[in-house]
């Protein structure tokens, strides 16, 4: 069968899925994609597309013409999983796995749970008191019969494949291993220390977080002026992102400054007010009914610190202003954990330009990574408020629970083959470019040889162009299904 229409990515699986139930094998299906390389990038072009969209369609069917049954790969799952990170993410991913039954190891790198709610008095828009939301949860996680929980401990090693995982887990007792069927990585992000900026020095010049600190323990009473800069640190050259809640940050602590010292003028000088959500809108709004004053300010103009007082060019009054200022706060963005690049390049997984783990797909896969078998929530993946931290966290939950609910992974046979075992050399080159780990070079009668791990290949084709013997081939992408496809193109 031969479709031309849509991407296969979201729709190939329907066509094949229609097959099987025509009883048809699925994969002698050939999907022909006039969408997109097509209507969509020649629109102006009509006739010309219209004679692209034959040629690929010529192409499908010749190669549909070589296509051979193929058998689904069924791979048994190990029912327990790995979390990366105690924090409310993490935590909340935990505890969702856990109270469905299955058994949950939860590895945190400082000496305990909960991570940045640890060091935050209240949470936005609820005003309810952090501790007391993330103590429920630690207590919750330490007396659960299926949960186990490492901290001061930290991933050093993995193998493996989506439901059989064999991780290391440095320990202050030593390293265990650890077999798990799934891993969710929910490491959090670090806040940006503003070395250098605005004359920070941790004393009159603080960050929103050392701000949370001292709003927990109280406020000097002499404290009568407080200014607010936001975008310390981000969407600048280094850091061109925005942080997202920062602005509900500063909102939120010029409430609880309000709240604490009544007299006290705020003012927050901003860029932009991020704060989407109808109730973090009606927060800002409460804070300027409460006397929060807000400056806009431009990049070209940013605010000058000097000798307690704060100097900026009001954007839209077009006059400089000069405040008086008894404490300064940046609001700083969350930027990566350090470790970052080794927890990706253990688990295979990418980052973006920024640092942050980049997930399959920002619609279709937001909590999965094209690694099956690890998923992302929490910041880890961008920085999150604790509602979408919590939501993340049950998500990835959710998607964890499939293999380990069916207690089986079936993988698509399109993975790559060794075709000519006779060819291969054992030279190892395929090994070190698949970019999945479901290459490996055994010891076989006939000398070193390639194996591929079927379950873990993505059919991405690396290994299969890199090898120059032709050992490696396809399957559904063979040398004479290709070869097919560019006679029919030149034979029109």
């Amino acid at each position: 069968m031969v479709v031309a229409s849509c991407t296969p990515r979201t729709h190939e699986p329907l066509f094949r899925k229609s097959c099987a139930e025509a009883g048809l094998n699925p994969y002698l299906f050939e999907m022909v994609n006039i969408r997109d390389q097509c209507s969509w990038v020649h629109m102006q072009e009509r006739e010309d597309a219209t004679e692209k969209a034959k040629d690929l369609i010529r192409m499908g069917v010749a190669k549909a013409a070589l296509l051979e049954p193929q058998e689904p790969i069924i791979s048994e799952v190990t029912t327990r999983a790995l979390v990366l990170g105690g924090g409310i993410a993490g935590l909340t991913a935990s505890l969702a796995l856990a109270n469905r039954g299955y058994e949950v190891v939860v590895v945190e790198k400082e000496d305990r749970l909960g991570g940045m709610l640890n060091r935050i008095g209240k949470l936005a828009p609820t005003m309810m008191g952090a501790s007391q939301a993330i103590k429920r949860q630690i207590e919750t996680v330490a007396k659960h019969p299926k949960i186990t929980v490492f901290t001061k401990a930290k991933l050093v090693g993995i193998e493996g494949f989506i439901g059989k995982y064999k991780a290391d887990i440095e320990t202050e007792t030593g390293v265990k291993n650890i077999d798990t069927g799934v891993i969710v990585i929910a490491t959090g992000a670090a806040v940006f220390t503003p070395e250098e900026l605005y004359g920070y020095d941790g004393q009159r010049v603080i960050t929103q977080l050392e701000l949370e600190e001292r709003l927990r323990e109280g406020l000097d009473p002499s404290t009568k002026n407080v200014v607010m800069i936001q975008c310390v640190g981000a969407r600048n050259d280094q850091r061109p992102y925005c942080s997202r809640i920062c602005c509900q940050v500063a909102v939120k602590n010029a409430l609880l400054i309000k709240e604490q010292v009544p007299d006290a003028g705020v003012f927050v000088l901003y860029r932009d007010m991020q704060m989407y959500g109808v109730e973090n809108e009606k927060l800002y709004k409460d804070s300027k009914i409460k006397g929060v004053r807000y400056i806009n300010y431009t990049p070209e103009r940013p605010p000058e610190v000097k000798d307690g007082k704060v100097s900026v060019f009001h954007a839209l009054l077009g006059q400089e202003l000069e405040l008086e200022a008894d404490m300064v706060v940046l609001s700083t963005p969350l930027v990566a954990r350090a470790d970052v690049q080794e927890v990706s390049q253990m688990l295979r997984v990418p980052v973006d330009e920024n640092g942050f783990f980049l997930e399959g797909h920002v619609k279709l896969k937001p909590l999965d990574f094209a690694t099956d078998g690890v998923f992302l929530c929490g910041s880890a993946r961008y920085p999150a408020n604790i509602r979408e931290a919590v939501a993340q966290g049950l998500g990835a939950a959710s998607r964890a629970s499939i293999p380990l609910s069916k207690g089986s992974v079936v993988v698509e046979p399109i993975i790559s083959v060794l075709a000519n075992e006779d060819a291969c050399r054992g030279c190892g080159l395929c090994v070190d470019l698949c970019p999945y780990g479901a290459l490996e070079i055994r010891q076989t009668e006939k000398g070193r040889k390639v194996h591929v791990i079927d379950v873990a290949c993505k059919g991405c084709g690396v290994c299969a162009a890199t090898c120059y013997r032709h050992a490696l081939t396809i399957n559904c992408f063979t040398d004479e299904q290709l070869e097919a496809q560019i006679e029919a193109f030149l034979g029109r």
